[in-house]
């Protein structure tokens, strides 16, 4: 008895769902390769906690490094209301509390799922190491505070620590090259390269309580104190490095009153050459002697209040401020920055930055102008009277800065000049910078690009994939076993020949 109808299409339909099942499996299989999903990105923050006042950086770097050093970028800068965490050293708790505006910002900015491994730190460097030299109990405490702050938030708390002098300056010459693609750059080609004809460029750095000079020289390094060793991109770097704690601006102008007031100890009215004619202002002798850089006189008084007025006499002040320095002591055979201490002959180029942009830019002499051409405009502003300045500059009275812009500019010439030896033809080395490349120059960027070496790289994701072409056919052949498969069915159920 031959088949029913109903029999020969149910059997029609199996065998095309059988034959394009197999199919549709066949091309699953053989087109099936490995695909690696791009890296994600990464996230770090660092807290500057300088002299003067504190910032936050936040940054971030593809998941995967190149030559095990992340590709960093700058995604946000952050600066805390009020003074360095230092000056909370008689109420620590506050200190924590100026955190807060930042971490809050920074918690908007990273992503919530990535903030729990987001690595965070805290850098202190030259006005807790004057804390630290000063009360040690009381530097404890203030990070102590910061610390509890920060861990309140939820981040990947790695400390806070106080940042060695050789550390800050080598780090601001890892962000200076960096950014300046002297170390890594992307080529045409789509690939991180290291160039082979940059020229890395040294680093100047002057901030509150300390300054910094570090920079590749081109023979050897015979002191091994100033010696710094870095890993970066597949390439080894030794550069010399050195920090003179005391000798950051604010420092060395309460150096430069106190050896004023030294003159003539017994009287209350301090006559200061740097400061513009007929310029006033009181001070009390602990405000001067608060420091370990500035050492009080045998019996004074620390409630004596101190009148400090304004002379105006640019040649007294420069032979002042250079009386802060000892350019003559050098041992045998050595050259010699100052005070004694090894400094290689400087080679190359400099970016300075921190406090020595910040005075120039004011005096618009940060647009590589000869030696000769700075003196002559330090020494011309030098001889301006009070009254003059203020009306010149009214924006500058709220800022307290203006009757410092005097001492500071003669103090950052003498400083590089005679200190660091950038003679005339040296001179048109320096660069005078705030940014690079659209981010902060400082030493928290190099920081992080030298943290990321021990930041382990996450593997790019692996998938399956397949071509377009037969990855459609695929699902085409799915899609028509389906349908015919509910066809059968619908034959089989409803199918009823009289």
């Amino acid at each position: 008895m031959g088949s029913s109808p109903k029999a020969v299409a149910v059997g029609c339909l199996l065998a095309v769902i059988a034959v394009s099942g197999i199919i549709a499996l066949i091309l699953a299989v053989v087109g099936v390769k490995d695909v690696y999903l791009p890296p994600g990105t990464k996230y770090g923050m660092v807290f500057d906690a300088g002299s003067s006042h504190t910032a936050l950086y936040i940054y971030q770097w593809p998941a995967d490094k190149e030559n095990s050093t992340g590709i960093v970028s700058q995604a946000e800068a952050c600066t805390m209301q009020g003074a360095g965490i230092s000056s909370y050293a008689d109420n620590p708790a506050n200190a924590g509390a100026s955190l807060r505006a930042c971490l809050d910002k920074a918690m908007t900015i990273i992503p919530v799922e990535q903030q729990r491994e987001t690595p965070t730190y805290l850098g202190a460097t030259a006005g807790m190491r004057l804390l630290r030299e000063q009360n040690s109990t009381k530097a404890d405490l203030v990070f102590a505070e910061v610390s509890k702050t920060i861990r309140q938030y939820p981040v990947d708390f790695r400390g806070a620590r106080i940042l060695t002098g050789n550390e800050e300056g080598s780090f601001g010459w890892i962000t200076i090259n960096y950014l300046l693609e002297t170390l890594v750059k992307f080529s045409f080609a789509g690939k991180w390269i290291r160039p082979q004809s940059a020229e890395v460029l040294g680093a100047l750095d002057l901030g509150g309580a300390s300054t910094q000079i570090t920079f590749q020289p081109s023979g050897t390094i015979e002191d091994n104190s100033t010696k710094v060793f870095f890993r970066l991109y597949g390439t080894n770097y030794s550069v010399y490095t050195h920090s003179y704690l005391c000798y950051g601006r604010d420092q060395a102008l309460k150096m430069l009153l106190a050896a004023l007031r030294k003159e003539n100890l017994t009287s209350q009215q301090i006559s200061h050459p740097c400061y513009p004619r007929g310029y006033e202002e009181n001070i009390t002798a602990a405000a001067l002697y608060d420091s370990p850089c500035v050492p009080a006189p045998v019996a004074h008084d620390p409630s004596q209040i101190l009148m400090v007025r304004g002379t105006g006499t640019p040649a007294e002040c420069r032979s002042a401020i250079q009386k802060l320095f000892n350019f003559t002591v050098c041992g045998a055979n050595r050259t010699c920055g100052f005070n004694g201490v090894y400094q290689p002959p400087g080679q190359g180029q400099f970016l300075a930055f921190s406090g020595f942009y910040y005075t120039f830019y004011f005096l618009n002499l940060t647009n590589r102008q000869p030696l000769n051409v700075i003196n002559a405009t330090i020494w011309g502003f030098c001889t301006k009277g009070w009254k003059e300045l203020q009306a010149n500059f009214p924006q500058e009275k709220i800022h307290s800065r203006l009757h410092n812009y005097c001492p500071s500019a003669f103090y950052i010439l003498t400083l590089l000049h005679e200190g660091y030896k950038f003679d005339e033809q040296m001179w048109n080395n320096i660069h005078f910078c705030q940014q690079a490349a659209n981010m902060d120059i400082g030493w928290t960027l190099g920081y992080v690009l030298n943290l990321t070496n021990m930041i382990p790289a996450e593997a790019p994701e692996q998938v399956k994939g397949q071509q377009r072409g037969l990855w459609a056919a695929v699902i085409f052949l799915i899609v028509l076993t389906a349908a015919v498969a509910l066809l059968a069915i619908l034959i089989q159920c409803l199918w009823n020949p009289t």
